[in-house]
């Protein structure tokens, strides 16, 4: 019975784990990172939250996606 258990609380904890994705965009203003954030969220099937924005010639954003859906295309691009 204990191996059950903790192989099930094994099981519930993954997607936990496998479901958030962190991502950076840059644009000219605010909004238009902000939106770029929004287009990737919604594509991927995601919630989004905003963690850091910072700006000087261009604005630099940073989000948590959360329950990503479709992770194909989340990886770094050269």
């Amino acid at each position: 019975m204990k191996k059950i258990t903790i192989a099930m609380l094994a099981v519930l904890a993954l997607p936990a784990v496998t479901s958030a994705k962190s991502i950076s965009v840059t644009d000219v203003s605010l909004q238009g990172a902000e939106n770029k954030i929004m287009q990737i969220a919604d594509n991927h099937g995601a919630e989004y939250k905003i963690t850091g924005a910072s700006s000087g010639n261009f604005v630099r954003m940073t989000a948590i996606l959360h329950n990503v859906q479709d992770v194909a295309g989340l990886g770094r691009k050269n």
